[in-house]
């Protein structure tokens, strides 16, 4: 957030144009925060007069913090726990499987 570290407003007048604390708005330009609303980004960019990219960057999580199954590739996405697992209907026998009978 080399944008957000270069602004020339004081803190607290920052964060109160933005509508977030002091310490929240450190915690972004320290670069320790976890994730950011997008209403907080989109409040950012209006007083900063800058762009998401020029607030944001990617950084790669390390090997050792990624799950995986086997060969397939760390996506970062979630099926949500609410979310039913996919399987055939009871009636019916898994894909490859013929019917025994």
């Amino acid at each position: 957030m080399d944008t957000l570290a270069a602004t020339a407003l004081p803190r607290s007048c920052l964060a109160d144009r933005v509508g977030i604390t002091p310490a929240n708005l450190a915690v972004r330009k320290n670069g320790r925060a976890k994730a950011v609303r997008f209403t907080t980004l989109a409040a950012l960019c209006e007083v900063l007069q800058c762009q998401p990219g020029d607030l944001l960057r990617w950084e790669p999580e390390p090997t050792h913090l990624r799950r995986s199954t086997g060969n397939t590739p760390v996506t970062g996405t979630r099926t949500p726990a609410n979310t039913p697992a996919m399987s055939p209907p009871a009636d019916r026998p898994p894909t490859g499987q013929e019917p025994v009978g």
